[in-house]
């Protein structure tokens, strides 16, 4: 039963009782309204600070029965209220103790710091791909909010090496900054690469000066928010059919089109293959739109002459379930 509803109902049980007892000592023993709840009240507290007036003999058994209803009821709501408590505190205890169990088991998953706006989406758009997430949050009052979204989380500043580490940075493949200012992603950045040096960093810029700032400090990629936003806006403009074709496949998920990118394993048979050889397109159903190379050169719209190589990373088009079988043959 939910806490509010259980205060109102044994508010309204108290005013019961004492009407109740009040009524009592007024039909019983004949005293106005003010004598009646006055004795009612020092009887159900057990102050014993004495009668009002003579009672008589049925007035004591009226009491006796007062004293016995009112000290169970009080005894079964403080009773209650210390059950609410102990197990609101066991069901924190153990819910934390099984977030953290959780989070100890992830390995190339992802970390969030900040669980603001666009820290909510993103969480939210990587779990729905199936991609292993853990949020760092430094509100206590965003916890109720984490929980609600099935998020594994920590509370606490990301710019503290002991939070990184609980939440597994050590075992993660990338960390998206995205905490309150410019500096403190900053900082964030800097402990991130020194305690992974592997670590693909994602970071947030509010200002565009601080982008190189945020490259030099290690990240790997910069994003504004706000630059983003306005390229979007213009390009919805001048080119509509585009971008309706990329909200097709980065967001529309009631369309069976996406595009994705996938790296070639050094253990995959199609590995030194060329691309004809591969008969990607013919069983897949797939569009290859660029290959990225290991140097990070890029082959846009490669020939059928082009050899995959390992750690190749394919950028292709097509159905979801066609990416996900090409993905596990490479």
């Amino acid at each position: 039963m939910d806490y509010l509803w259980q205060t109102l109902i044994y508010t309204a049980l108290s005013i019961v009782l004492m009407l109740v007892g009040s009524l009592g000592y007024m039909v019983i023993e004949g005293w106005n309204f003010m004598d009646s709840f006055y004795m009612t009240v020092i009887t159900l507290a057990t102050v014993g600070y004495g009668e009002v007036n003579e009672v008589s003999f049925e007035g004591r058994l009226f009491t006796v029965a007062l004293i016995l209803m009112g000290v169970g009821y009080f005894v079964f709501v403080a009773g209650n209220i210390i059950q609410f408590l102990v197990e609101g505190r066991i069901r924190l205890v153990l819910g934390r103790r099984k977030l953290n169990t959780q989070i100890n088991k992830l390995k190339e998953h992802y970390i969030i710091c900040g669980y603001g706006r666009i820290g909510r989406v993103l969480a939210r758009f990587l779990i729905a791909r199936y991609i292993n997430v853990v949020v760092i949050e430094r509100s206590q009052n965003r916890a109720a909010k984490l929980d609600e979204d099935g998020v594994l989380y920590l509370i606490g500043d990301a710019k503290d090496e002991s939070v990184l580490e609980k939440a597994g940075i050590l075992r993660a493949k990338g960390i998206i900054t995205s905490v309150a200012t410019d500096a403190d992603n900053v900082f964030l950045v800097i402990i991130a690469k020194q305690l992974n040096p592997d670590l693909f960093i994602v970071a947030r810029a509010e200002q565009n000066a601080v982008k190189k700032t945020l490259i030099a400090a290690g990240a790997n990629k910069v994003i504004s928010p706000y630059d983003l936003g306005a390229r979007r806006m213009a390009h919805a403009i001048l080119r509509p059919t585009v971008i309706r074709f990329l909200e097709m496949a980065f967001a529309d998920d009631s369309v069976d089109i996406q595009i994705e990118e996938i790296r070639v394993k050094a253990d995959s048979k199609m590995a030194g293959l060329a691309l004809k050889d591969s008969k990607i397109s013919e069983n897949y159903d797939l569009m290859i739109i660029l290959i990225r190379k290991p140097d990070d050169t890029m082959v846009f719209h490669p020939k059928g002459d082009t050899t995959i190589e390992a750690d190749d990373t394919m950028v292709v088009v097509g159905s979801a379930k066609n990416i996900h079988r090409l993905e596990r043959v490479l």
